[in-house]
Order: C-alpha cells, then sequence, then structure tokens
C-alpha cells in the first residue's frame, strides 16, 4: 500500500482528499502545521507528498526546500489559483508538480498515480554508456553530471530531462516530447513545469543562463540541445 503524507491546514481539504486517496488504496498520514511536517516525514517516509504551500508554523517552499535536500521523494504542491510566484518557486525548489486551488479530488488522484507509476530512474534507458555533448558528460550508471570537467550535483527530474536532450543532442524536441519521455504520457499537467525545470537546468550547466548556448530554446516549438 503505497504511503502518502498530505500537509495541507484546511481541514475540509484534507479530510476530503484522505477519504478519496484511501478509498483508492493509499495509506494516508495527515498534518495540519508546517512544523510536523518534516517529522513526520522522516517517521513515515512516505511514497510521496502532496504539500500546501500556505501552512501555518513552517511555509510550504522550506518544507520543500528541507525535503528536496534530504531525499528524491516525489512532492506535488497545492497552491491558490492567483499564487503564480509560489508555483514557480515551488518547481525551482524541486516539487514534481502542482495543483492549484480549488481543484478536482479526481485529478489530484490521477496525478498522484501518474508519479507513482512512472518508472524508477534509468529504467527507460537500455544503454547505460555515459552520453556527452558541449562539454557535459552524464553517466546514468554513476548518477553523475560533469560539466567541463566539474561535477553538478542535479534533482532527478532535471537529470532525466538532461540525460533525454543529451541522447538527442543537436535535434528539435517539442514540449510534447520532452513531457511525455520525462513525466510519463499520463501526466496532466501544462508544459510550466518543463519550462521552469529548463530554466533550473540551465542554472547548473550555462555559463550565462540568460544567454544560453547549450540548452537552446525553439520558439513555438519546444528545445535543443547543441551538439557542437
Amino acid at each position: 500500500m503505497p504511503k502518502l503524507l498530505l500537509v495541507e491546514d484546511e481541514v475540509s481539504i484534507a479530510e476530503a482528499l484522505s477519504i478519496t486517496l484511501e478509498a483508492e488504496g493509499f495509506q494516508v498520514a495527515w498534518v495540519k502545521d508546517g512544523a510536523d511536517a518534516v517529522p513526520t516525514w522522516e517517521r513515515v517516509r512516505p511514497d510521496l507528498v502532496i504539500l500546501d504551500l500556505m501552512l501555518p508554523g513552517v511555509s510550504g517552499t522550506e518544507i520543500c526546500r528541507t525535503l528536496r535536500n534530504r531525499s528524491d521523494v516525489p512532492i506535488i504542491m497545492l497552491t491558490a489559483r492567483d499564487a503564480e510566484v509560489d508555483r514557480v518557486v515551488g518547481l525551482e525548489l524541486g516539487a514534481d508538480d502542482y495543483v492549484t486551488k480549488p481543484f478536482s479530488t479526481r485529478e489530484l488522484v490521477a496525478r498522484v498515480k501518474a508519479i507513482l507509476r512512472r518508472a524508477p530512474l534509468g529504467a527507460a534507458f537500455a544503454d547505460e554508456s555515459p552520453v556527452e555533448a558541449a562539454g557535459v558528460r552524464l553517466d546514468r550508471a554513476r548518477h553523475e553530471v560533469r560539466v567541463d570537467g566539474d561535477l553538478v550535483d542535479l534533482p532527478p527530474k532535471e537529470f532525466e530531462l538532461l540525460a533525454y536532450l543529451l541522447e538527442h543532442a543537436g535535434r528539435v524536441l517539442t514540449r510534447g516530447q520532452l513531457i511525455d519521455e520525462v513525466w510519463g504520457s499520463d501526466y496532466v499537467g501544462d508544459t510550466k513545469t518543463l519550462d521552469v525545470h529548463v530554466r533550473r537546468l540551465r542554472t547548473r550547466v550555462e555559463e550565462d543562463p540568460k544567454d544560453p548556448r547549450r540548452i537552446q530554446t525553439v520558439r513555438g516549438v519546444g528545445y535543443r540541445f547543441t551538439d557542437t
């Protein structure tokens, strides 16, 4: 039975979600105060975290930062509909997805299932040989990335995204292709998640992220990793 940690201070939302998720076969641990989130995560070790960004005690962004520094556990954020800045900040901190309030519990359950169905990191790659282009070398077997010889630490989703870009260096990849390959064909979010992860990835592999030469934007289509 997959274990979920729900961090949500609105009782009506938390109770409705808990009932729905448990009916779908999940074991749910619920905390209302942000200060209880990390200690509960340490105790429960959930398979996925559903995290509201507006919390008493400790903010959702701080919880997200702490969890991502200590774990690769998938995180789905819950945000207010008009909290665009919060959503972007959460994604930049390493959240995997977000859902805006008010939302359908059916949609959230679908996103939880989609994330948990995804293959383990690297399982989709039959060839474990390192790939390299434009001074960036990625070794899946070691889960290691080097940029101009320097070791760079990447969160799992950025690692997967970079791996796919490098494997297809020189080719234009549409946003749809990248989402299908990195997030899964059953991903139900929009392309903003991809764009935020590309922006974060550029800060790690580009000399000047504002003028990227490795990960190039192809306007109206998607992205291309240069092969030169």
